[in-house]
């Protein structure tokens, strides 16, 4: 396959160029097999990856549905998202065990592809639980995450977790050889986020959101994970983060900025209540809230809606891009996805000058 005519993203910037490929990205200069996309007028740019959905079209992976997996598979796909990390509530043991069995059963049918799975629960602080469900909440628990990467076939590829909790310390210095620990739903201050950064942490779970704010004679799990070169992810709704606050973590960041939807099971449908880890939420014209109160859930978009609207925020269309796909592929250690260097996997899409997509390939199969 070889689309031609397009700007290419080569990691930073644009580039007029061929890209040819198969199932993974091959060399420019290959020779076309007959099929030829012209993407005159249009970008071309990695395969979004979203390391933080909880769902979509009513379907939430705690659920542990398989046919919910293909829905939503099919949902992010179509939303120019090829990859993304199956993202668990706060609930029980047993409940997360059939969740994770789930992932791990899952056969592939088409869409987008589970690259693992994001345990943003239930390893939290209560002062900070945000719609996390208090009566699940765990302390840190090495064993506990083991039996759980092991349920889910050694997939859990992130994991949040207030290290300031006690063991939480432990926990970071344990399992973070074995996946990327996200600082998150935590009221950490500044010492002991830099100490557990210093342990192996390496990320910060929806940046100013179930955190302290970034102040400045105490900046917190904010200002410990830009001094120490963490990646932090961001919910770029417009909602959650105020857009000079995009642009500051942007100016904070740089490429180790993650654009995440945290999207719940009511993205993509209308407004009414919704299941949430075992409470009830209410979306209205975008916003999902805890029923009853003002605190947000989480959000309604996708990947590709935070794209754009980092870049309506200011933030420079190469910026955007790097901060859909590649920074969050090199977040969660997904080596064989996010940017469209040859060896990597195949999953393109075609962007307009409006940022809508024309087409998206996924393992270099045609899905639009």
């Amino acid at each position: 396959m070889k689309i031609t005519g397009g700007l290419v993203f080569t990691g930073h910037r644009f580039e007029k160029r061929d890209l040819c490929f198969d199932r993974v990205i091959v060399s420019e200069k290959c020779l076309s097999d007959g099929t030829v996309y012209d993407a005159q007028g249009c970008c071309v740019v990695p395969g979004l990856v979203d390391i933080h959905t909880h769902g979509a079209l009513g379907e939430d992976f705690s659920d542990g549905r398989d046919a919910g997996l293909d829905i939503m598979a099919g949902h992010y796909a179509s939303h120019g998202v090829t990859s993304f990390l199956a993202t668990m509530m706060t609930l029980k043991e047993d409940e997360l065990t059939c969740a994770m069995h789930t992932v791990r059963d899952h056969v592939y049918a088409g869409g987008a592809k589970c690259a693992g799975v994001h345990l943003e629960g239930p390893f939290l602080c209560a002062a900070k639980k945000g719609a996390q469900a208090e009566e699940c909440l765990h302390r840190p628990d090495p064993d506990m995450w083991k039996r759980l990467n092991e349920a889910s076939g050694d997939r859990v590829k992130l994991v949040t977790v207030a290290c300031e909790e006690p063991g939480g310390l432990d926990f970071v210095r344990e399992i973070s050889k074995y996946c990327t620990v996200s600082l998150g739903h935590s009221v950490a201050d500044y010492d002991t986020a830099m100490k557990a950064f210093e342990l192996g942490a390496s990320h910060a779970t929806h940046l100013f959101n179930a955190m302290p704010p970034f102040l400045h004679r105490d900046p917190g799990i904010i200002g410990a994970a830009a001094d120490s070169g963490a990646s932090a992810e961001i919910i770029c709704d417009g909602l959650h983060v105020h857009p000079s606050a995009i642009r500051a973590a942007h100016a904070l960041f740089g490429d180790r900025l993650n654009l995440i939807s945290d999207s719940l099971r009511c993205s993509g449908m209308p407004d009414g209540e919704y299941v949430f880890g075992g409470q009830l939420i209410e979306l209205h014209s975008g916003k999902a809230t805890m029923k009853g109160s003002d605190t947000l859930a989480g959000s309604v978009i996708t990947v590709m809606d935070a794209l754009r609207n980092a870049v309506r925020f200011g933030l420079p269309l190469e910026d955007a891009v790097y901060a859909a796909s590649t920074a969050p592929a090199q977040a969660a250690r997904l080596d064989d996805i996010g940017s469209l260097e040859v060896g990597k996997r195949a999953d393109v899409l075609v962007l307009d000058s409006d940022l809508q997509i024309k087409a998206v390939w996924i393992d270099g199969v045609r899905f639009i």
